[in-house]
């Protein structure tokens, strides 16, 4: 019998009604498959612990935490607490802290489901994108300065002259900005996941995405790297993309694409649109991995405050993320039973949640997953 210990943080909004079927799914199918024992270990930061202890997640918790094999996050983000103050003290936190460097998010199309896109099917919609997770504009380098922060304007208003030709007046004028920072080392180790994924998954071919005709500088170092990696993978084709052409291309055709491998900012935003593409953001997990450590799993969409309590979101993309938890922790025959039962309950069409067109609730499709799982 083979143990894992498994934070749960259920966090905000609906959050900790989507885990609940999560965990649930993850028993039956440990139970049916037999082998592996899970351990689940519930912590409360988020918003409710926040707005009473005025705490985020401290240090002595992330120790804790690096003892487990795996966090399990519902979703974070409440209107009473300012924006980016969860995110940032929370989530991004864990991220650091743990080094997961790599933000994993399949969109892939399950029969059943209905895409936006006309003539699209499920043959069409099965790729990968790798974000890289710890670099480019989230490292939080950066501020604003107006008036006495002269310092900082000098230097500013240096840049504006010798790039612009342009005067900014220190007294009135307020400047706002933000440093994109990737390094040689961060831009390798996940270009070289995303090739290792590629060839793990039988996949021909690696797209890497950026602006590097206009951000010259991070983007033209992450095109240098990409290059080199590849040398070491001859059998996979590359290419390189702009952002803005990728997400053209993922409307028009996502077949092309097999592995994505993108900068954070621009992995952020395509993947949301990817999880459109795949159906919505319900069917949409996401792993923070550290290959060597400890990773978290999650669904990609937010917490959805004004659902929250109503029994009525969908489950399943927690649901995924904790197959996809099981894949990490190298358990492949628990993850497919998992998915195998997910892709029966959808294809059925009869239990789904209201945004897949249905009226069933949220334990409802928990429910119906663990039945095809104790059935198969």
């Amino acid at each position: 019998m083979t143990r894992y210990k498994i934070a749960v943080i259920p966090g905000d909004g609906v959050g900790p009604e989507v885990i609940r079927e999560g965990v649930k799914v993850l028993r039956a199918a440990a139970d049916v498959a037999g082998g592996i024992d899970l351990d689940f270990a519930e912590f409360p930061y988020g918003a409710e612990h926040y707005l009473k202890t005025n705490e985020l997640i401290p240090e002595e918790v992330l120790k804790e935490l690096s003892r487990m094999d795996a966090i399990y996050l519902g979703a974070l983000g409440d209107p009473r607490v300012p924006t980016g103050i969860l995110e940032q003290g929370i989530l991004l936190r864990l991220r650091f802290y743990f080094d997961q460097y790599v933000n994993l998010r399949p969109v892939k199309l399950y029969p059943g489901v209905p895409c936006p896109l006309a003539g699209k099917g499920p043959e069409h919609v099965n790729f990968f994108v790798v974000r890289e997770n710890t670099e480019d504009f989230y490292v939080a380098l950066g501020g604003r300065a107006r008036g006495k922060q002269k310092a900082n304007l000098d230097l500013i208003r240096a840049l504006y002259e010798a790039k612009f030709n342009l005067d900014i007046d220190v007294d009135r004028d307020e400047i706002a900005y933000q440093l994109g920072v990737i390094s040689r080392r961060g831009a390798e180790r996940v270009i070289r996941y995303a090739f290792e994924l590629a060839r793990r998954k039988g996949k021909k071919r690696l797209t890497s995405v950026d602006k590097a005709n206009v951000l010259t500088h991070v983007y033209g170092l992450w095109r240098e790297v990409f290059e080199s990696v590849a040398r070491e993978y001859p059998e996979i084709e590359t290419e390189y993309a702009f952002v803005d052409a990728v997400a053209m291309w993922f409307v028009k055709n996502p077949e092309w694409y097999q592995v994505v491998v993108t900068p954070n900012m621009f992995g952020d935003i395509i993947t949301d649109l990817g999880a459109m593409i795949q159906g919505g953001l319900g069917l949409a997990p996401g792993g923070n991995i550290n290959p060597d450590g400890v990773s978290m799993f999650e669904p990609i969409h937010g917490s959805a405050p004004k659902h929250a309590g109503k029994n009525v979101a969908n489950p399943i993309a927690t649901i995924l993320a904790g197959q996809m938890m099981l894949e990490e922790l190298g358990e492949q025959e628990v993850a497919d039973i998992i998915e195998a039962a997910v892709v029966e309950v959808l294809r059925e069409r009869r239990v789904r949640t209201y945004d897949l067109g249905g009226r069933s609730s949220t334990s409802e499709v928990g429910d119906e997953v663990v039945r095809k799982i104790e059935n198969r």
